[in-house]
């Protein structure tokens, strides 16, 4: 719509000032973009730990995410699995939770619904409300480890922020190595909480060691090695 006495097209006395900022704004709903972001993270989360994950699946665009999913995505649809690349038994399945408080009814409906529970090693419960404690001590009944995150904490991935350092996980043989060179035990090493971001996303056990690297323009790179606890 033109306004009278107001030039279209952005020009102003001749001079072209580009498109209008409303050119740029998401047309689509807010609903389905959480559901993107937060699903890109995961499939990056899960490639990161070595499982086996199309990059077609990572690299899927905004566009074509809503026009297979609609602007209201099913959370059924959403849910996927992931098979460890070095280890085939290892095999990881991602559920998407309601809207709702997550209560224990819902919890048991998800674990009679999960096909070939006895090759399943690994669950990952993403959330959009609270949890309620008798559900988390229902969880524990599980016979495979289970994670849960927040929807919101996965829409953006930690790991590629520009301030956050390089973290690799060690191997056991890398780990047993670097205690030798230094003449230490493991207990010595500066320590990384399970809670931590970075712990969790990479789904790090205690007695895990991470090998950090800080990189910057303003101070000269170093390492140092962090213990999970």
């Amino acid at each position: 719509m033109e306004v009278e006495g107001e030039p279209a097209n952005g020009e102003t006395n001749g001079e072209i000032l580009g498109p209008c900022l409303t050119s740029h704004v998401d047309d689509g709903s807010a609903e389905s973009h959480r559901y993107y972001l937060s699903r890109r993270t995961v499939l990056e989360m899960l490639r990161d730990r070595g499982y086996s994950v199309p990059a077609s699946e990572i690299d899927l665009s905004l566009q074509d995410f809503r026009f297979l999913h609609g602007p209201t995505p099913d959370i059924e649809r959403l849910r996927f699995s992931a098979t460890h690349c070095a280890d085939p038994s290892d095999r990881m399945l991602v559920i998407y939770c309601g809207p709702g408080i997550v209560k224990v009814n819902v919890i048991r409906g998800l674990h009679s619904q999960i096909a070939n529970k006895d090759t399943l090693t690994g669950l990952i419960l993403i959330t959009q409300n609270q949890v309620t404690n008798q559900a988390l001590k229902t969880l524990e009944l599980y016979p495979f480890k289970t994670e849960i995150f927040q929807i919101t904490d996965l829409l953006v991935n930690i790991t590629k922020h520009v301030l956050k350092p390089k973290h690799r996980v060690l191997t056991d043989k890398e780990k047993q190595k670097l205690l030798k060179k230094y003449n230490i035990e493991e207990k010595q090493l500066p320590r990384l909480s399970r809670k931590d971001a970075i712990s969790r996303y990479y789904g790090l056990e205690k007695g895990q060691v991470v090998k950090v690297t800080y990189s910057g323009d303003i101070t000269e790179s170093h390492v140092t090695y962090r213990c999970i606890w």
